[in-house]
């Protein structure tokens, strides 16, 4: 089958390794199955990535670890193949061979394939080999270590760009390896870090490559961040990091606005280090590109928790071109948090042209307030985040609304009272019923955050109208949260303003607006104090029991099944019971099977109860 003309039943074979070298048995499997796959190593590239994948399952089909090095011929050869998607399963499978292998032979075989494929003239072989040295690099002897750093640092500034891309991506993995392996040794004057591979990361960072090595940049400055500590190196990395703020790349500069929170964690315990990387960090959020502005905004607040720092305040920092670290060095003053640094950016960014900007920092700008303090919120958030509630767009307005948790635990939202209102009048009836479905999802939490008297005043008669929206997705999501309120504001608000709303809705002659009353009624009332339930909500639902309409008949049926287990033994005897029985003979099949459905559970939860 494996040699078949048909690839679907190759690509089966190759799936099916394991099940057939369970029946060869494992010395079979090593001297003629294994073989016969290498030979084979010349086939379509579904085939080959079925193969790849089985591979790295085989282990013990084999013999375990110590007779793993027999799959190694044929992921040798799948490591040089063109498909990436191939090469990509390949290296899975022989990392999980590499760590099944007993040293003797890991430092035997499995670094004479990296070598042969790091010195292969085809590029793919090299491709695979970058990928595979740093992992291996803990577990080679000490002259193997030497050589295969070699390679590595060959492969770094290897003649195909494909090649030094995927080196720069393992570059950070090879630092804290080798940092691992020879200690903070290796980090002084003369060790490798500084020799070899502080080198290296200058050479793939710098203009000359191309935007997918450059593109690596951010994510290997994270690591050296990391294991550095607190050595002197920062003076010869931070240019490299500021370096990629002002990259022509679009991309890398978006890869370095994406990333910046995890060096801002990474390089905080350094000193003077966020003196460069904060107004390094500020350049981001004033990028040519909305894209990139967008990537630094949905950082903001990580940055100003990461940053542990003091830093110049915005009104110390020079003019452009000015060396920040040297001006941090210079000054005297009294220095301020990044936080508060940052905050003065907010009212600016308000003003930014692109709404997916506006509308990634309303979705983080709260989150600085419990950083800030009481006071420097209410001083420096408060009025941007006005500015946000009357954004011309709805998504942003959204937003800010559905991020205000954050504001109500540090000031309360008793200041933007006034200025949520119109906001949340205005997504109520958005013509997106995305939008109103996402501020109905939102409205439980408002609620809680408003207080009762203000929420009853201003926005309960919102929520009954949900009920009516055109859109059966909005009605749904009204009726829950029809109950979420319920929940939260207890039966006595619910009788006085929902209940007399939901009851006119009732009787109203379309039939989609009677069965939305229906559905509130039978999820408000589980929320319920039981017996005002049975008094004020159960007769509702039961009158619904003779209408006209199927669709209606067979919720009550549902209905009285979600709220029926609240009611007593008696009420279900004498008033449940006999409309469950009056469905049952119900004409239409549908309100037959609900009614029979909600009778069974009904008599199952009561039966316990007696």
């Amino acid at each position: 089958m494996f040699r078949g003309d048909d690839v679907s039943a190759r690509v089966a074979a190759a799936n099916r390794l394991e099940a057939v070298a369970t029946v060869l048995g494992e010395q079979r499997t090593r001297e003629e199955l294994l073989p016969f796959l290498t030979d084979g190593v010349d086939d379509e590239d579904e085939v080959l990535l079925a193969l790849a994948n089985s591979l790295g399952k085989m282990i013990p089909s084999v013999g375990g670890g110590s007779y793993a090095q027999s799959l190694l011929p044929p992921i040798e050869l799948l490591l040089m193949v063109e498909e990436n998607t191939v090469r990509d399963a390949a290296t899975a499978s022989a990392s999980l061979i590499a760590s099944a292998l007993p040293d003797e032979i890991f430092q035997d075989k499995y670094a004479s394939m990296l070598t042969r494929l790091a010195r292969k003239e085809w590029f793919t072989a090299r491709i695979s080999s970058a990928g595979l040295i740093a992992n291996a690099y803990p577990r080679l002897t000490q002259t193997q270590q030497e050589e295969h750093l070699k390679l590595f640092a060959e492969l770094c500034q290897d003649d195909t760009p494909m090649v030094r891309r995927v080196a720069a991506q393992n570059l950070g993995i090879m630092v804290e390896n080798v940092v691992q392996v020879a200690g903070r040794c290796s980090l002084e004057e003369g060790g490798v870090v500084t020799t070899i591979l502080i080198p290296l990361y200058e050479t793939l960072s710098s203009n000359e490559q191309p935007d997918s090595v450059r593109l690596q940049t951010t994510e290997n400055c994270v690591v050296f961040g990391r294991v550095m500590g607190n050595l002197t190196l920062i003076q010869r990395l931070l240019p490299l990091i500021v370096a990629t703020i002002d990259d022509r790349s679009w991309r890398v500069r978006w890869t370095a606005a994406a990333k910046f929170a995890d060096v801002i964690n990474a390089y905080n315990p350094i000193p003077g280090a966020m003196d460069a990387l904060i107004p390094a960090y500020e350049k981001l959020l004033q990028d040519p590109e909305a894209e990139v502005r967008t990537a630094a905004t949905f950082n903001l607040a990580k940055v100003a928790q990461g940053c542990e720092s003091m830093i110049l305040p915005m009104t110390a920092v020079g003019a452009e071109g000015d060396d920040d670290v040297s001006a941090a060095a210079n000054f005297t003053g009294e220095r301020v948090a990044a936080a508060e640094r940052l905050v003065k950016r907010v009212t600016l960014m308000t003003e930014d042209d692109s709404e997916h900007v506006r509308a990634a920092l309303a979705m983080v700008a709260t989150e600085l307030a419990p950083i800030l303090g009481r006071d420097a919120t209410i001083t420096h958030l408060v009025p941007p985040i006005l500015l946000l509630l009357r954004d011309a767009a709805s998504e942003v307005r959204l937003n800010l609304i559905s991020s205000l948790e954050s504001l109500n635990k540090v000031i309360g939202v008793d200041l933007l009272s006034q200025s949520l209102l119109p906001a949340i009048l205005d997504l109520a009836q958005d013509g997106k019923w995305r939008i109103r479905l996402a501020i109905i999802q939102q409205t439980p939490l408002l609620a809680e955050q408003l207080g009762k008297d203000f929420f009853t005043d201003k926005l309960s008669s919102i929520c009954v109208n949900w009920l009516g929206d055109d859109i059966a997705t909005i009605r749904d999501a009204a009726t829950r949260n029809i109950k979420e309120l319920t929940a939260l504001f207890g039966t006595d608000w619910a009788c006085d303003h929902l209940l007399p709303s939901i009851d006119e809705i009732r009787q109203n002659s379309s039939y989609l607006r009677r069965l939305t009353a229906v559905q509130a009624c039978g999820r408000m009332a589980v929320e319920m104090d039981p017996a005002i339930a049975q008094t004020e909500v159960l007769p509702l639902i039961l009158e619904m029991a003779t209408d006209t309409v199927a669709n209606i008949r067979f919720n009550v049926a549902q209905a009285l099944g979600e709220m029926g287990t609240i009611c007593d033994p008696n009420v279900y005897d004498q008033q449940i019971h006999p409309v469950l029985m009056l469905l049952h003979d119900d004409p239409d099949r549908d309100v037959r099977f609900f009614a029979d459905k909600t009778s069974l559970r009904l008599e199952e939860a009561f039966a316990q109860k007696r």
